[in-house]
């Protein structure tokens, strides 16, 4: 049976990963499930840098997946990695095609540098606004497109699984609580990351890993879920700002920015070879290890208003000019490499269900992300995935049964989950902490599933790797 006989291709989640599939889906029908509202579903449009591609001059995707597997730390999927960087500069002018107005310098791409990037290959829109480009050209194609139907403010608390382990389905519950079945030839998963359940995050609240806890209760395979990126330059606002914070992109650094201490010296001096544009998970180390981190950009001769625009209002939202002022920054919860384990095309464990985006696991980003790959392979697997969903066939029909993810946690049992979570994973980590943190979070809810999963993996791994920076001493003292 094919899938236009089967139901509707369901896709939950409305980042990037999960439009461009519902997009690339056509002209077989999609039920694309939101949280929130079109455009502004996940943490696509907060996206500052861009999109990392081979297109300058002397670049090649070979140097590309080089940079990727250094700031990987030895756990890349080399044969994934290889196919992203491959199909880059091809995801760029897909992208251009759907409306996104990239900037350029006369006929060519401009192109900025980031953390890990040994050569400039940052495609980016409206300076630093890339995912709001990105956010509202896709959201314009998914208005024009006949075979999507778009469901706003949607919560989906379960799955539907038939006898045979295939998922058929989703459950969803609207805002008034009304609760509905919802059956289809298929169910992917693009549902963001885990940044809302640490106490701060450069991530909107609700990216509270409701993707994996839906892939738990469907007995899909997790890995890797110890590997959660810290980006070094939040704007650091105090204990009174609510998530997200503020971010300061990379870019910034790429242009020539340094970060310095209270002292006013350069914080990467002597850290490493590369300075202020190390990989994310060293120069995330080294900030939060200092009392006081701040981003110096008063240097820099450039356009502000036209290369950093957003950085430009965040600041000034603050009574800050970065032209004038440094920053102060901090550390916060990023990116989550984890996920569900899933090959780059969405295909996972359990038949019927994909997942693609951050809360999947391809391994391409390894132990830690390279600036500017996450926007890009959710473009790559967004279309790997419609392209194998639209070949495979699926058939309908019999008896299901829910597969709950849980109660979502609230009110004080909330704060505290957060707070635990953001002691035990930090940038660099205490296996007592952890193995406390794991003493302290039940399972009962589904939010507390995932950080119990989280902590479970990170108690088992000692090895210093990427994001996951063990202490030591504490290893030693612990054991």
């Amino acid at each position: 049976m094919s899938l236009r006989a089967a139901g509707p291709l369901i896709i939950v989640g409305g980042g990037i990963a999960g439009m461009v599939a519902a997009l690339e889906l056509a002209p077989l029908p999609v039920v694309l499930l939101l949280r929130g509202r079109l455009g502004e579903d996940g943490a696509t449009a907060l996206a500052q840098g861009g999109l990392a591609a081979a297109l300058g001059p002397g670049d090649h995707p070979r140097q590309h997946a080089a940079d990727t597997l250094v700031a990987g730390a030895g756990r890349c999927d080399t044969d994934a990695v290889r196919h992203l960087t491959r199909a880059a500069p091809a995801a760029i002018r897909w992208l251009a095609a759907k409306g996104v107005d990239f900037d350029r310098e006369g006929a060519l791409w401009a192109l900025g540098r980031e953390g890990g990037h040994r050569r400039s290959r940052i495609v980016h829109a409206g300076g630093d606004a890339t995912g709001v480009h990105v956010s509202r050209a896709l959201s314009a194609a998914l208005r024009r497109a006949g075979h999507v139907v778009v469901v706003q403010n949607a919560e989906v608390d379960a799955l539907l699984v038939g006898y045979d382990r295939r998922v058929a389905g989703v459950r969803v519950r609207e805002v008034g609580g009304h609760a509905y079945r919802l059956p289809g030839a298929g169910v992917l998963l693009a549902t963001g990351g885990i940044g809302g359940l640490f106490a701060s995050s450069t991530g909107p609240r609700d990216l509270d890993g409701c993707g994996l806890a839906l892939a738990l209760a469907a007995g899909a395979q997790l890995r890797d879920l110890e590997y959660v990126q810290f980006h070094p330059t939040a704007l650091r606002l105090g204990s009174g700002h609510q998530a997200p914070l503020p971010l300061v992109t990379e870019a910034l650094r790429g242009a020539g920015a340094v970060l310095r201490g209270a002292d006013g010296e350069p914080l990467m001096s002597g850290r490493h070879p590369s300075g202020d544009l190390a990989p994310r998970d060293v120069v995330a180390r080294v900030v939060a290890s200092t009392d006081s981190a701040w981003l110096d950009a008063t240097g820099l001769e450039l356009e502000w208003k036209a290369r950093f625009p957003t950085v430009l209002a965040i600041a000034a939202k603050y009574g800050l000019d970065p032209s004038k002022d440094w920053l102060p920054v901090e550390v916060a919860p990023h990116f989550h490499m984890g996920g569900i384990a899933a090959n780059l095309d969405g295909a996972t464990s359990v038949p019927g269900l994909s997942a693609i985006g951050e809360v999947a696991c391809t391994r391409i980003h390894g132990a830690n992300r390279l600036a500017s790959n996450s926007l890009l392979e959710g473009i790559v697997a967004g279309r790997m995935a419609a392209a194998r969903l639209m070949r495979e066939s699926r058939s309908t029909g019999g008896p299901t049964r829910l597969a709950p993810a849980g109660d979502p946690v609230s009110g004080s049992s909330k704060q505290s989950l957060r707070q635990a979570l953001s002691e035990a994973l930090g940038p660099e980590r205490e296996p007592e902490v952890v193995s406390t943190a794991l003493e302290k979070i039940d399972a009962d809810s589904r939010q507390g599933r995932v950080a119990r999963a989280l902590l479970t993996a990170a108690a088992a791994n000692t090895h210093r790797i990427g994001a996951h920076w063990p202490r030591i001493e504490a290893i030693r003292a612990f054991s």
